[in-house]
C-alpha cells in the first residue's frame, strides 16, 4: 500500500497540477473533417496533448500514449492529439508509421494552442471528468507508466 502511495505521489509530481485559470474552449476537426469539441468529452477524463511531426519529443511520446489510451480501454478516458499548423498529408504520413487509437485534430492556425498556453511541445493536460484541467505536462513523458495510470485512474473514479 504505501509502494503503490508513493508511486501514486510520484506520478502526481510528474504532472503539474494546474493553476492556469479556467480551461479554455476546444473545438477542432479531426483529419477526417469530423468536429470535436472538449464539451463533447463531459464525464471523462480527457489526455490534450499538443504535437507535432517535426518535434522528435513529440514523435517519440506518441507511442506511449497509444498504450496508455489501450491499457484504459473500455474507461471514461479519451485522447485528443492537436497537431499544431502540419499538412494533414504529413500527419498521416506519420500516423502511418505510428499507427494511434485516438482522435488527431487539426489545430490550422494555432490559436487554440495559444488559447492553452501550449508554447513548448509537446505540451498535455489532463482534464477531469467536470471539464476542468487538472495536470499540465510540458515535454517528452512515457504516459504508460503504472504512475501516471494511477493519477488518471484516480480522477476517473
Amino acid at each position: 500500500m504505501a509502494a503503490l502511495a508513493a508511486a501514486t505521489a510520484a506520478g502526481a509530481q510528474v504532472l503539474t497540477p494546474w493553476s492556469g485559470g479556467a480551461t479554455p474552449p476546444l473545438a477542432l476537426y479531426d483529419l477526417e473533417g469530423r468536429p470535436h469539441r472538449l464539451a463533447d468529452y463531459r464525464g471523462k477524463v480527457v489526455l490534450v496533448n499538443f504535437w507535432a511531426t517535426w518535434c522528435e519529443p513529440c514523435r517519440d511520446e506518441m507511442p506511449s500514449i497509444e498504450r496508455l489510451r489501450a491499457a484504459l480501454e473500455g474507461k471514461p478516458f479519451a485522447v485528443l492529439a492537436v497537431n499544431l499548423a502540419e499538412p494533414p498529408s504529413r500527419i498521416r504520413t506519420f500516423l502511418a508509421k505510428v499507427p494511434v487509437g485516438f482522435a488527431v485534430l487539426l489545430d490550422r492556425d494555432t490559436a487554440t494552442a495559444k488559447a492553452w498556453q501550449a508554447k513548448l511541445l509537446p505540451a498535455t493536460y489532463i482534464i477531469g471528468p467536470d471539464g476542468v484541467i487538472r495536470y499540465r505536462h510540458l515535454g517528452e513523458l512515457d504516459w504508460s507508466k503504472p504512475e501516471v495510470r494511477e493519477v488518471i485512474l484516480k480522477l476517473i473514479k
